[in-house]
C-alpha cells in the first residue's frame, strides 16, 4: 500500500465530488443559445462523475485507505474550484476545460505513482478515466473554438 498513491486517488475523489456539484449548478443555471446542448452535456458529465467518485472511493478502500467522505474534506484537498453562480455558458465551458486539464495532469501523476509501486489495477483505472477526460477536454476546446 502506498500512502502517496492513496492521497492521489483521494484527491481525485475530492475533485470529482466538487465537479459533480459544479456540473449540477451549470446544468440548472445554463442559459443562452446553446442551452439544450449544454444542459444535456452537463447532465451526462455529472452522471459520469458519480460513477468515477464511487469507483475511486472503492479502490481506496481496497487499498486499505479511507476515501474523503464529506464536502468539507473534499473542498480542502480539491484542486477544482466551486461554481461561482454567475457564469455564462462560455464561462462554464471555459471553467470545465481548465478543470479537466488539471484533472488530466493529476491523473497522469497518479498513473506514474501506481506504476512505481506496481499497482496495475489502480494505474489502469486512472488511465481509463484520463482517456475519458481527454475526450471531454477536446470537445470543450472545440466548443470554445
Amino acid at each position: 500500500m502506498s500512502t502517496e498513491l492513496i492521497q492521489s486517488v483521494n484527491q481525485q475523489v475530492a475533485n470529482w465530488t466538487v465537479l459533480y456539484t459544479k456540473l449540477h449548478n451549470y446544468h440548472w443555471y445554463v442559459t443562452g443559445p446553446h442551452f439544450f446542448t449544454l444542459h444535456t452535456k452537463f447532465e451526462e458529465l455529472y452522471n459520469e462523475a458519480a460513477i468515477i467518485i464511487d469507483e475511486f472511493a472503492e479502490r481506496i478502500l481496497a487499498l486499505e485507505g479511507k476515501p474523503v467522505g464529506t464536502l468539507k474534506e473534499c473542498l480542502e484537498i480539491s484542486s477544482i474550484e466551486e461554481a461561482t453562480g454567475s457564469e455564462n455558458e462560455e464561462d462554464m465551458v471555459r471553467s470545465l476545460s481548465s478543470d479537466f486539464s488539471k484533472i488530466a495532469d493529476e491523473l497522469q501523476a497518479g498513473i506514474e505513482l501506481a506504476q512505481q509501486v506496481e499497482d496495475e489495477g489502480t494505474a489502469d483505472m486512472l488511465l481509463g478515466v484520463k482517456k475519458s477526460v481527454r475526450k471531454h477536454l477536446w470537445m470543450f476546446k472545440a466548443y470554445l473554438g
